[in-house]
Formats: C-alpha cells, structure tokens, sequence
C-alpha cells in the first residue's frame, strides 16, 4: 500500500473531505489547506515531510501555477500536481513548463488520480533517496583530501586553497564551468574554523534579478505582493558560516552594489526594510569568466572585484590534469555503483585511454555524466569498451596524437580530417554513402581517406 505525506490545497470543502479521504484510504497522509497562504505555511511546517502538493489551480488568493516555484522554493524535493476544473491544453503546458509533475482535470476518474499520485510520490521519494546520498558523498568531500587527482596544476590549487582557507578572507576561484569550483568552495569551508555552521551555495545564474535578490537579501511582510510574512535570506542563513556565490559573473549591477555593501560592512537590507540586518559571513566567489576583463568593460563593477579578488585560487581544467582520469573514473565508478545499486563499472583499457586522450571541455562534470550514462547502458558484468562511449570521444581516441597533432588543431586541414574522420565513424565505413553526406565524389573521398591515412 502506497505511503507518504501529501498536501491538500482547495478552496472547495466538499472536494477536499472527498480526495482527502480518497487518498487517506490508499494509505496516505493528507495535509489540507483551503487556500495558497495556508497551503504555504503547512508547506513550510511540514517540508521535511511533503512528497506531493496536490493543489487547484484557481486559488481565492493565487493561481496554482504562479504559486509553483514558491512550492518547490518551500520544499525543493516535492513534486506539485496541479488540478483544475476547466484544463485546457495550453494550461497544461504552461504548468508542466512550470515544473509541475502532472495537470489534471476535476472530474476524472479517481483511478487516474491515484495513479498520478503514487507515481509522483515514488519520484519525489527516489529524490530524497539521492539527495541523502549526495549529502552523504557532500559531507566525506568537504576535505581536501577527497579533491581527486594528484597533478600539478591541481595540486598547486589545493596548496593555495589550504593556506587561505583558515583565514576568513574573501576568495575567488576561477576556472571553466564543471571543474569542480563548488567543491573546492566545500573544502575550504571544511578546513575552516566555521565548518560547524552553515555552507550556503546560490548559483548566480540560476534566478531571475527580482528572484535572487529576495533570495539572497530577504524581505519583509508586505515588501510586494505575496511577501505574506518574513522571509531570511541566503546570505542571513549562511550567518557565522560560508557563503558560496557561484558564476558571481551573472549578477546584475544592482545586485553587486548591495553585496559590496556586505562585504565592507557585514549588514544588508532586506527588501522592504528600512533596518539594517547584520551578519557574519564569510564569502567565497567562483566565476568562469575573466572579472577583470569584465570590470575594465563596465559590465562588473570594478570595487567589487577588487573586493572579491583579494585572494584568488584557478581551479585548473580537467584537460590539464589528464593523468588524473584514471582516479576520477575509479571514485565515480563507485559512487554510481552506490546510487545505481549495481556493481562498480569497469573500463577496458582502451576506454580508458580515450577517455584520457579526450579533451573534456565540460571537465569533471562532463566525465562523471558520461559515465553515468555508461553505467546505466552496460551490462552487469560486462565491461565499458570504446564502442560503448560517446561519438566524440572515439573520434577523439582515433586521432593522431602527438605535438604535431595539437600544434595543427585549427589549421583547414585538421579540420577537415577531423570532419571526414567522423562522417566516416558515422556511415560504419560505408564510403559511398559518406561521399552522399560530405556531398563530394566518391573518387575525391577516397583521394581524401589515402590522403588523411584513413582507410
């Protein structure tokens, strides 16, 4: 029998007692609430317990599909199924766009309704499961000893990064998207004398100007429409801890003035508030872009970069650390295994080698994606062959290596190897229809393979 937490949002009484039951009967938990403000509130009360928000769409005080992203902000994990007497199509799609798991009409049959519902709660219970695991697997990374991989340039990092790390100075890591800043944010976090209070991660990127600052900074009841009550901000939850901003370089001007004023003075407005709120915060910035660069254009404001660059820490890509592949593959190889609950993926050697001759532009992120894929695709008990990676990567294996080969990666001629090399991978060697899809004469392809030593 199905069991879990749902909340109940409707203004109609009579609907309410009957789903509720509906459900209760199932085995369920029901949580009702007769409009948005109250729907929110029991949310907040009951987040570590709500797998499923089963709202109306049209509340007395909200629309169901506005009220979305405050249900997922209250409790990130659940999933929202939104309800509705007249659905129509495009309502469906606005709200499934939204981030809502399911839209359903009033009136359909309680067996479809059932249905949604156990499926929903099994997905939002599988996200808890994860979650558990990846704050298991946070906790044992909040070291520097779990930052994996022993090359110089990552060493180097890991050496800058200790020393500051006691201190409570300002640090900027840069480096490219998926190299791992996040986690060296945790470490230094974790080697500081604040690592028993709270690490607080905001992804610059991620939120809307109006959305980030209310995330950040708070408000007070009544600052607009909706700010039902008090809302702490990020940067108050990360008081006496560490406050991680990563891709720092997407914040817009306003935003930047009011986070300086953070910086020099540890206090900050909340959003409708004419009180100074102080804290004791501790920044760590990460960025992809060059700040300085983007000071000097006007696009970053220049004392805020110079706030931020007082200590600076470049978390080196993974193309610059390639020997460290074989250790990466071999941590998230049992990591997976973890969460998969399957054995630990094995490579032939041969994968392993194109997995160290790729250039991973999307780092350790990219690595551990394209593992994760592997792992769910390859047998139990077979083992990860070339043939079982990515397109690019086999391309990636089967070109020249060597500094001639790297000196001439932007030359024509590279590129129309390069080019040909793939389309060929792509046609299983078929020529004839290669020369279709290059649009050239089979004879000029295969004047190219001799040329190219690709036959």
């Amino acid at each position: 029998m199905p069991t879990g937490t749902i909340l109940l949002i409707d203004d109609e009484t009579q609907l309410r007692t009957v789903v509720g039951r509906l459900l209760e009967l199932e085995g369920y938990t029901v949580l009702q609430a007769p409009d948005a403000r109250r729907g929110l509130q029991t949310l907040h009360d009951h987040a570590d317990e709500v797998l499923l928000v089963l709202s109306d769409v049209k509340l007395p005080d909200g629309h169901g599909v506005e009220l979305l992203p405050r249900f997922k902000a209250q409790a990130p994990l659940a999933e929202v199924v939104l309800m509705t007497a007249y659905g129509t199509v495009a309502d469906g799609v606005r709200a499934m766009k939204a981030g809502a798991f399911d839209y359903l009409t009033k009136g359909d049959s309680d067996d479809q309704l059932l249905v949604v519902a156990e499926r929903a709660v099994e997905k939002a219970r599988l996200q808890r499961r994860v979650a558990d695991l990846e704050r298991q697997v946070a906790g044992a990374q909040s070291t520097f000893d779990a930052i994996i991989g022993h090359a110089p340039a990552l060493e180097a990092a890991k050496h800058l990064a200790r020393q500051v790390a006691p201190t409570d100075a300002t640090v900027l890591l840069g480096g490219p998207t998926g190299a791992g800043k996040e986690l060296f944010a945790q470490a230094i976090h974790g080697a500081s004398g604040r690592r028993s209070k709270a690490f607080v991660a905001v992804n610059c990127s991620a939120f809307s100007r109006e959305l980030l600052e209310s995330e950040l900074f708070g408000y007070k009841k009544g600052a607009f429409t909706g700010a039902q009550a008090d809302k702490k901000g990020l940067i108050e939850e990360a008081n006496g801890g560490t406050l991680f901003l990563d891709e720092i370089g997407e914040l817009e001007l306003g935003l930047q003035a009011k986070l300086l004023r953070v910086l020099e003075g540890q206090e900050f407005l909340k959003i409708g508030d004419t009180k100074s709120t102080r804290v004791n915060v501790r920044l760590v910035a990460a960025t992809n872009r060059n700040l300085k660069q983007e000071a000097e254009a006007g696009r970053f404001r220049p004392d805020l970069y110079y706030r931020l660059s007082v200590f600076e820490v470049q978390v080196p890509p993974l193309s610059a650390r390639r020997a460290d592949v074989p250790a990466l593959v071999a941590f998230y190889a049992r990591q997976l295994a973890a969460k998969l609950t399957r054995q630990p993926l094995a490579l032939t050697d041969e994968a392993l080698r194109a997995l160290q001759a790729y250039a991973w532009p999307g780092n350790v992120r990219e690595l551990r994606n394209v593992l994760e894929r592997a792992a769910i695709l390859t047998p139990a008990g077979q083992l990860l062959d070339l043939d079982g990676l990515p397109l690019e990567i086999q391309l990636a294996a089967a070109a020249p290596a060597g500094p001639a080969a790297a000196d001439d990666e932007r030359s024509l001629r590279h590129v129309e190897e390069q080019h040909i090399r793939r389309i060929l991978l792509e046609a299983g060697g078929n020529k004839t229809e290669a020369a279709r899809v290059l649009g050239i004469g089979l004879t000029t392809l295969y004047r190219k393979v001799q040329e190219y030593g690709l036959g």
